[in-house]
């Protein structure tokens, strides 16, 4: 039974590729700080964060369900960035491939989990893992 935003897988691979990404933002030229670098972290961040805000609203169904496509745009938001990382040789070719698979997982995972959901009177999904399988 998931009974926190916790035990979402997605939420917690959202939360870490964030996490990547931020690291990988320190090695950036100080040119980029206020641009790719400033995008690209508050994109990253804003895939768990719409997670998590939809979460604490789940009780109304739909509401929850906007804030996961919020978090799929920000997820295609931030592969869009990760591409300009890598043209600008910022980034590997090996570090975009990574990221951009787990981009995708993500997405794929935050679709399924939308198409799913289903909220009861407690705002807790009668789904045990709506997002198995992936």
């Amino acid at each position: 039974m998931i009974k926190s935003f916790h035990d979402l897988e997605v939420y917690n691979l959202s939360y870490g590729i964030a996490m990547e990404i931020f690291r990988l933002t320190k090695t950036f030229p100080k040119e980029e700080l206020y641009s790719l670098t400033s995008q690209i972290v508050r994109s990253s961040r804003s895939i768990s964060s719409n997670i998590v805000e939809g979460w604490a609203k789940r009780i109304y169904e739909n509401k929850f369900k906007v804030h996961l496509i919020d978090s799929l745009g920000s997820t295609a938001e931030t592969a869009n960035w990760i591409l300009f990382a890598k043209d600008c040789k910022y980034i590997t070719q090996d570090q975009f491939n990574t990221l951009n698979e787990k981009l995708d997982r993500i997405g794929k995972m935050l679709t399924k989990l939308h198409q799913n959901w289903k909220s009861t009177n407690s705002g807790i999904s009668n789904l045990e893992h709506p997002i198995s399988n992936l």
